[in-house]
């Protein structure tokens, strides 16, 4: 593609002061016709503001569109499906938003016939890398424009300037200095910078916008029911829901119980590390019914096999790395695995945690015969004998060496 100026670009955006003020910079840096796209992922926040801040702003091509269903289905449950925790603790609510955004904005680019895309992504942190290496991966020559990169508005005061002078409203909490940024969807709310850049003090509990004190609970455990097939969460307490449905019900209950609170010092894949607060009430809860109807439906071998990949997947995830041909092939041996993941596991969510008490499926692979303390007869103890000996045959041959 030639470097010359972009003439339309498609704006990911949400509304707020940098995104407005990324509006305005745009139009004033390259003369380009913006059109602005704001997903609706279940952030919360209301979305029909995003519209008429654009329309103020004198943009004629918006896209508002409700993308639950479609990010829960085809992003949050294939991730579940592995189990995927980044570095052993997070769920990666932030990650898996991102490609889901991206394609949306190729899509409308093409729509449109935009010849760029935008994100307000800055330049220290994961989002840069997991918006643009989707944006190349679907559409290898699409012009790709990055402001933190790019601009000198590198401080709020600055931004608030640009705002003034552009007429861009700002509201008067964001005058000054944020406590800390908030990204959110419908499987977590991610917090970080500024109050809480130190790792060694505590958060307050006004960071916690998502879940109640796991402290303040009810002192009364809850028990849930959620169904499954193939893998995939299809109903809550014998109710059949969607998949969206689904994880905002798991979320308030969640947020009833103070479940799914991490404080995590992560590895950015950019090389440093940073301090983020996460909250992902019904995912925590989801991640857990998961593994317990996993227990007693896959074989052992694929089980420990499917924790082996795990990592490699969530990490693939966390570095934007979700429209690849090794993430495809990953979810490809996953989702074989689920064939048989089916039935019913029963939860107890109380005072921060969620417990796995009950498990039942029709393709139970948990054979009582065999594993009962009674007597039984199918299974010839003696066998255990030669086993034992056969696995124990080269630390007895290395232990008559003297190894």
């Amino acid at each position: 593609m030639s470097s010359s100026a972009p003439k339309k670009v498609v704006l990911a955006y949400s509304g707020g002061l940098d995104t407005s003020v990324i509006l305005k910079w745009l139009e004033a840096t390259y003369g380009c016709e913006v059109v602005t796209f704001t997903a609706d992922l279940g952030q919360g926040a209301e979305l029909e503001e995003a519209r008429a801040k654009a329309e103020m702003l004198g943009i004629k091509d918006i896209y508002i569109e409700d993308l639950r269903e479609e990010f829960v289905r085809d992003y949050v449950f294939p991730m579940m499906r592995a189990n995927a925790l980044y570095e052993g603790l997070y769920l990666l609510g932030t990650s898996i938003a991102r490609p889901l955004i991206a394609k949306r904005q190729i899509e409308i680019a093409r729509e449109t016939g935009a010849d760029a895309v935008c994100h307000g992504a800055t330049g220290k942190g994961n989002d840069q890398v997991r918006f643009e290496l989707s944006y190349y991966a679907l559409e290898p020559d699409i012009k790709v424009i990055a402001p933190w990169r790019e601009w000198d508005l590198n401080s709020r005061t600055k931004l608030i300037e640009f705002a003034e002078q552009h007429q861009i409203p700002v509201a008067k909490d964001k005058r000054g200095e944020a406590p800390f940024s908030v990204d959110a969807n419908l499987l977590h709310t991610s917090s970080e910078g500024k109050a809480l850049e130190d790792p060694a003090v505590e958060a307050e509990e006004f960071v916690y916008s998502r879940t109640g004190s796991p402290e303040a609970a009810p002192d009364t455990p809850q028990f849930i029911e959620i169904g499954f097939e193939r893998g995939d969460a299809v109903s809550l307490d014998g109710k059949a829901l969607s998949p969206a449905e689904l994880l905002t019900a798991l979320n308030e209950l969640g947020r009833i119980h103070g479940i799914g609170r991490l404080d995590l010092v992560e590895n950015r894949f950019v090389g440093m590390k940073s301090r983020g607060i996460y909250e992902t009430p019904g995912g925590t809860i989801l991640l857990a019914g998961h593994r317990g109807i996993e227990q007693i439906t896959l074989d052992r071998g694929a089980a420990h096999l499917k924790d082996e990949l795990m990592p490699r997947y969530a990490e693939l995830i966390y570095n934007g790395l979700w429209f690849t041909p090794e993430r495809e092939m990953l979810q490809a041996a996953i989702d074989h695995s689920q064939r048989h993941v089916e039935g019913t596991v029963r939860l107890k969510l109380y005072k921060g945690a969620v417990h796995i008490v009950g498990r039942s499926s029709p393709k139970s692979l948990y054979s009582l015969e065999h594993v009962t303390f009674e007597e039984d007869a199918v299974y010839d103890q003696r066998d255990a004998e030669g086993f034992i000996k056969l696995n124990a045959l080269r630390l007895r041959l290395l232990a008559r060496r003297g190894a």
